[in-house]
Formats: structure tokens, C-alpha cells, sequence
């Protein structure tokens, strides 16, 4: 997958950084809230660049949180208040996404 344009880049770090405490967006949400489809893209963005913004936020379309980073999101989405409720895969868990998800 070829790397997105440094606009989009920035542009998709500064949605993720909007999204507030306990909200969450999906990487559709984010793609498009920049008029785009490519929530792919989005995930790739988070993957390489995401580490300096809120990455937890950003959650897979079925409430699953980032790949390979659920013990690490589940202390941040518990701080800030996000509803969870368990899942019975590797996880363990869902974000409520219905109840917190962020619409700008």
C-alpha cells in the first residue's frame, strides 16, 4: 500500500486529536469526516504516526479496539469512562460504540 500524503497525514492526526475523552471514532468515521473512503488509509496513518495522539480512540467498525493493542487501550478507555462491554474472542472486550461515538 503506497504511504498517504503528508496532508492527509496531518489532517487525520488533528481529527484523532479532536475526538475527546471517552468518544471514540471508527477509521471510517475519520475518513469521512476528511471527505474520504479510505478508512484503510486512516489505519495506516494511525500505524505509523499515531503514537503522538489519543490512537485509542480510533476503533475497528465492530467496536474492536486497535489490533495487537487491546490491554494497552482498555487502561485508557477505563480512565476516561468509555463503555465497554466483554467479548468472548482475544480482546475480551467491545467499545460501546453507539453510546460514544463522536460526530464532530
Amino acid at each position: 500500500m503506497p504511504q498517504p500524503p503528508a496532508g492527509f497525514v496531518e489532517a487525520v492526526l488533528a481529527v484523532v486529536d479532536d475526538i475527546p475523552p471517552g468518544c471514540v471514532a471508527t477509521y471510517g468515521d475519520v475518513a469521512a469526516i476528511l471527505g474520504s473512503r479510505g478508512a484503510r488509509a486512516v489505519g495506516q496513518v494511525m500505524a505509523r504516526y499515531g503514537s503522538d495522539v489519543a490512537w485509542w480512540r480510533v476503533v475497528r467498525a465492530g467496536g474492536r479496539p486497535p489490533a495487537g493493542h487491546a490491554e494497552r487501550a482498555r487502561a485508557h478507555y477505563e480512565r476516561e469512562g468509555t463503555p465497554l462491554r466483554p467479548a468472548d474472542d482475544e480482546d475480551g472486550y467491545r467499545i460501546v460504540i453507539a453510546a460514544c461515538r463522536w460526530r464532530p
